[in-house]
């Protein structure tokens, strides 16, 4: 079954992170006198990169140097608030063991910082089970962009018609659906309304097996 790959996107999918990216955020705009509201965390935090964050909230152009400065504060917020918190999404570790059991091809591709990635991986240890990493460092083009979906295939060796990816925000699930993936969207921080169409849906891992994964490639 080497043929079939399976690729997840961290926040939202691996753990429940975006409660706690909110937190960061808030703390890193309130530090500025930055407004926000929470419909505005919903439409333009979740799912996107810092470059359009910054942009966004801060109202500027920033050029890649202040981008870079502004993240890396934020992001070593995050990191701060969440390292005593990191859980996977309930059933996560038992089924990436079933697709290893089963022969698949396993990745993570992120929009996040690797470190964010890292402080994951080295908690909960399943970066042996993955045969590519990806993290924002490793694209030119950040979802929806289909870069890293497609970085990611080449680096399992799958065609993108053989891989099905986890998705939890618009631009994720929009980037592999323009990468010519299946979706599975993961209902952690949106609901079926809020994101474009998906192949199957979720709440956690408990919702899907090994056979209704297997239909979605048939």
């Amino acid at each position: 079954m080497n043929h079939r790959a399976v690729i997840f996107d961290m926040d939202g999918v691996i753990c429940h992170t975006n409660p706690y990216h909110a937190e960061a955020f808030k703390q890193f705009f309130d530090k500025r006198s930055i407004p926000y509201t929470e419909q505005e965390f919903i439409d333009h935090i979740y799912g996107k990169h810092n470059s359009y964050i910054m942009k966004y909230f801060l109202k500027k152009e920033l050029s890649d140097e202040e981008v870079k400065e502004l993240e890396d504060e934020k992001e070593l917020l995050f990191r701060t608030i969440y390292a005593n918190h990191i859980d996977p999404i309930p059933g996560f570790l038992s089924f990436l063991s079933s697709l290893k059991d089963a022969g698949y091809k396993t990745g993570v591709a992120t929009s996040a910082p690797y470190l964010n990635l890292e402080l994951i991986l080295d908690k909960l240890a399943f970066a042996p089970q993955m045969e590519s990493v990806l993290s924002s460092e490793d694209v030119e083009k950040h979802k929806p962009n289909p870069e890293v979906y497609l970085k990611s295939a080449k680096n399992l060796q799958v065609l993108p018609t053989g891989c099905v990816v986890f998705e939890d925000s618009f631009s994720g699930v929009t980037a592999a659906v323009n990468a010519g993936m299946k979706v599975v969207g993961v209902l952690s921080s949106h609901t079926k309304e809020e994101l474009p169409p998906c192949d199957y849906y979720i709440r956690n891992y408990h919702d899907i097996d090994l056979e209704t994964l297997d239909r979605l490639f048939r």
